[in-house]
């Protein structure tokens, strides 16, 4: 950007908002066939992907680990359950609270998955340590917006 050029006068390519915005664009692109494939979209697959890495989770828990509103969630999971992925059931001392477990099914769907991140690995163009130092910056940036927006 040119010395005498006012920060409001800066080009699109020059915000961060919309170069995160453009590469979840592009890598969704990447992710598409993937996910086609697999029968899931997006959020549905990161909510499977979230539930290996913990299984048995609130709602309320998965939402909070997904950035997303349990509203949001709520039909999602629905949905996933439909599909044999997932069981949820009530609590039995706080039936507002609703647990959300895996089936034998949604487990297996783990080995099918497993070439995605190759996939997207690949698609990145990155080397190994590239990659792990662009995800811990955007996984700050993250941390910080989200602490700026509670803040607000």
């Amino acid at each position: 950007m040119a010395a005498d050029q006012r920060k409001d006068d800066a080009p699109l390519a020059d915000f961060m908002c919309f170069a995160i915005y453009s590469a979840n664009l592009a890598y969704s692109r990447v992710y598409k066939p993937v996910l086609e494939e697999l029968g899931l979209t997006y959020p549905q697959y990161v909510a499977i992907v979230a539930l290996w890495d913990e299984d048995e989770l609130t709602v309320k828990g998965l939402s909070d680990k997904l950035f997303l509103e349990p509203s949001t969630v709520t039909p999602m999971l629905k949905r996933l359950e439909a599909m044999g992925y997932v069981t949820r059931t009530r609590g039995v001392d706080d039936e507002r609270v609703v647990r959300v477990r895996l089936t034998e099914a949604g487990r297996k769907l783990r080995e099918k998955a497993w070439g995605l991140s190759k996939i997207t690995f690949k698609a990145a163009g990155l080397s190994f340590d590239e990659f792990r130092i662009l995800l811990r910056g955007i996984t700050n940036l993250r941390t910080n917006l989200v602490s700026a927006a509670n803040d607000a």
